[in-house]
């Protein structure tokens, strides 16, 4: 791995050159057709930008030192800026990106001993407001583009010094989780666009196996998914009634738990070798009975399944609280003895505001206590 080239270009907000990261393979070869050269130019490019991680053309030395300077005039490499970087004490890193607009999303490193999963926004705010998720309480602002989602991947990497790409069994950012902020079937083109830059084999070159997105229920666009990209499938299931369902993800008035069942049955990599993720947040005297783990069991019946239980992160202003651990260990009893894996997801990074539900907001408040603390 090199670390000794940590500097990566950055996205300025008047730049005017055209980015190349997120461009398809397609694109990119147009752009070079447009400045006079030919296809093949692409595919070294492409080398360059996703196996290497180079940001500077002058460094790209298989190109010519003569296209090397004119396409800097005119195109460039870059990454999402790195507002703040925070380190929890269990090793979780966390990001605030910001963008070349100046808006700003967070993404999060979770290292375990041997692989580690990043966490990867895919929209500026959110538009579901689901109660529990703090996120949830941010405005929805836009999609976040290709290039800015396959950015957040390739910044994080450039934190490790994890280039070039090395091999799947040496990662230590070895799998992409799309469940950090904004509904990622929201925003399907733009997901879908950089989840193939990001499997691509030439570059950086994770498989599908590797990759999971995580949706509250688009069920249109479910099938899609899996036909078109062939990726784990989590759900944000969260709750067994829909009346229930509806008051937490509000969504579900929509697409209710039958039609969104119906989507994850005919989801078409779904087997016992590749089940279906269903997150399930544990919240004190809401949906943590043992009838709830009952209905929930017969719903998921005959659906390849795994059953993630989630102890509720908390954050200023929230009515939850979690279940006990005496309850979710109950819970997760009766969905074992029914024969689906269920396990309870430790919390990580809970001290940086980092875990699962707490994105976004903390880091504005923090942000804006520093701002006001700077001009007293």
């Amino acid at each position: 791995m090199n670390s000794d080239n940590m500097i990566k270009m950055t996205r300025e907000p008047n730049d005017p050159r055209t980015e190349l990261v997120g461009l398809s393979r397609d694109e990119l070869a147009e752009e070079l057709t447009r400045l006079g050269e030919k296809p093949f130019r692409a595919k070294q490019l492409w080398h360059w930008i996703y196996h290497q991680g180079e940001t500077d053309f002058s460094l790209m030395t298989t190109l010519s030192k003569d296209f090397r300077a004119r396409i800097a005039e005119t195109h460039k490499v870059t990454r999402p800026a790195v507002a703040t970087e925070q380190t929890s004490t269990d090793g979780t890193r966390k990001w605030l990106f910001r963008l070349s607009d100046g808006k700003e999303v967070e993404t999060v490193h979770i290292p375990e001993e041997d692989r580690g999963a990043v966490c990867v926004s895919s929209q500026v705010g959110c538009t579901l407001a689901c109660k529990f998720c703090h996120t949830g309480t941010q405005p929805m602002v836009r999609n976040l583009t290709a290039g800015e989602i396959v950015g957040q991947f390739m910044a994080a990497r450039d934190s490790y010094g994890e280039w070039p790409s090395p091999s799947d069994g040496s990662r230590q950012l070895s799998n992409i989780v799309m469940m950090g902020m904004g509904e990622p079937l929201f925003n399907y083109e733009n997901v879908a666009k950089a989840l193939t830059i990001v499997m691509d084999g030439d570059g950086i070159a994770l498989s599908k196996r590797r990759i999971t997105l995580s949706t509250s229920g688009i069920v249109p666009e479910i099938e899609r998914c899996g036909a078109e990209l062939g990726v784990n499938l989590a759900i944000s299931l969260h709750a067994v009634r829909d009346d229930l369902r509806d008051e937490l993800v509000p969504i579900n008035k929509k697409w209710p738990i039958a039609e969104l069942l119906d989507a994850c049955r005919r989801y078409p990599t779904s087997s016992n070798a590749r089940r279906i993720t269903f997150e399930y947040v544990m919240l004190a005297g809401v949906n943590d009975s043992d009838a709830d783990a009952h209905e929930l069991v017969r719903l998921v019946r005959g659906i390849p399944a795994k059953i993630n239980l989630i102890p509720f992160n908390p954050w200023p202003g929230t009515v939850y609280e979690c279940s006990s651990n005496n309850r979710i260990r109950r819970f997760a009893e009766i969905v074992n003895d029914a024969g689906y894996s269920s396990p309870v997801r430790t919390p990580r990074g809970r001290d940086i505001m980092a875990a699962c539900g707490q994105l976004k907001s903390a880091s504005e408040r923090a942000r804006k206590f520093s701002d006001r603390a700077e001009t007293a």
